[in-house]
């Protein structure tokens, strides 16, 4: 007779949920922009957005929530002002340093 096997269901996780604060987002924008990767980036700023609320975000930067959606997916190519204007709802900004010499 075969052994019947455990089968465990496997959900899908979506990082949006664990943006619960403003200190959790700053981290996880500022783990983003170290990585210098634009598509990484991007793609964090609409897991933030998510969290936040895409309608929230939409109302406040004056961007409809499918422009959103459609800017940060993983074909998405975010203008910089809507970057920026995203940030600004989001209450994150981008800060700058002199890099280190090479």
């Amino acid at each position: 007779m075969p052994k019947k096997r455990n089968r465990e269901k496997l959900t899908s996780y979506d990082p949006a949920e664990d943006l619960g604060s403003d200190e959790a987002i700053a981290v996880f924008m500022a783990e983003a922009l170290q990585t210098n990767d634009v598509a990484y980036i991007s793609h964090a700023l609409g897991v933030v957005a998510r969290a936040k609320g895409m309608a929230q975000i939409a109302s406040q930067t004056g961007l409809s929530r499918e422009q959103l959606y459609r800017s940060f997916s993983a074909k998405g190519n975010p203008t910089l002002k809507t970057t920026l204007a995203v940030m600004k709802a989001l209450g994150v900004q981008l800060t700058t340093k002199a890099s280190e010499a090479a």
